[in-house]
């Protein structure tokens, strides 16, 4: 039987990796193993210097543990710690917030699909893009039933026929209410959000920053931003871990001569 881990990080409590278990369940044996708290927008961040303490629960009938760590650390400690080896597909989310465009590394979720793919493990990161602003609520009333069905159909396919050549992980975004069935195979867009922050001052006239955005809605054609946020259509990128921008390597011979000596 296949093995699958199931890791996120809006944290073991989250609405959405319970849809996520109950998608994958008729794929194999499930593992989860998440943060115990809200993790969102950590990236790969690792806890090197403190120890990762560990709850057993379940989630949905299947075994589960709640981490005192990132998402990162799920992964790692799901595969070495609870699994001792490694699964046949790792799954982070079903994310409650869309997690698309070159932003998507500092994403907790698809951090944690990354670390996934670095260890050899097929991984895919699926997040849904909610109709209402969900931030700051416990529990938001979110629609999973797209988002479930595509991570079944594309579930079953990577553990039947593997990723494509020279994919690492899929991020997978999905429309609450998917407009156009077609799914789109995307790139990524630049931004996702605007960046601003705010000036205020605590109770005591220390001054503080909140970081905040308003969302783009005018992504190209062909990306991420587009399919999801303009055509209502599910988004799947294929990405990779080499970031090297290869066609670009033979611009740096001026530099690697002014710099060599």
């Amino acid at each position: 039987m296949k093995r699958i881990l199931i890791v996120n990080d809006d944290g073991i409590s989250s609405s959405g990796i319970k849809s996520a278990v109950n998608a994958a369940k008729a794929l194999g044996e499930v593992v989860v193993v998440a943060p115990a708290m809200q993790r969102s927008g950590v990236g790969r961040s690792i806890s090197l210097f403190s120890p990762v303490g560990i709850t057993k629960g379940e989630v949905e009938g299947v075994e589960a543990y709640s981490i005192d760590g990132t998402p990162v650390d799920a992964v790692i400690v799901g595969i070495y710690g609870i699994i001792k080896s490694k699964p046949d597909l790792i799954i982070s989310g079903i994310n409650i917030g869309e997690n698309m465009s070159s932003e998507a590394t500092t994403s907790g979720t698809v951090g944690a699909a990354l670390e996934g793919a670095s260890q050899g493990v097929p991984s895919i990161a699926i997040s849904v893009h909610a109709k209402n602003k969900v931030y700051g609520s416990t529990e938001p009333k979110i629609d999973f039933k797209e988002a479930q069905d595509i991570l079944k159909k594309i579930g079953t396919y990577v553990l039947d026929k593997g990723l494509p050549e020279g994919v690492d992980l899929l991020n997978v975004n999905v429309p609450e209410e998917v407009k156009n069935k077609e799914v789109k195979i995307t790139h990524l867009a630049k931004r996702m959000y605007t960046t601003r922050v705010q000036k205020r001052h605590d109770p005591r006239g220390r001054v503080y920053y909140w970081i905040d955005g308003d969302p783009i809605y005018d992504a190209e054609e062909g990306t991420d931003v587009h399919a999801v946020r303009v055509e209502g259509r599910i988004s799947i990128t294929p990405l990779k871990l080499d970031f090297t921008s290869y066609e670009k390597l033979k611009n740096m011979e001026e530099l690697r001569r002014f710099l060599s000596y």
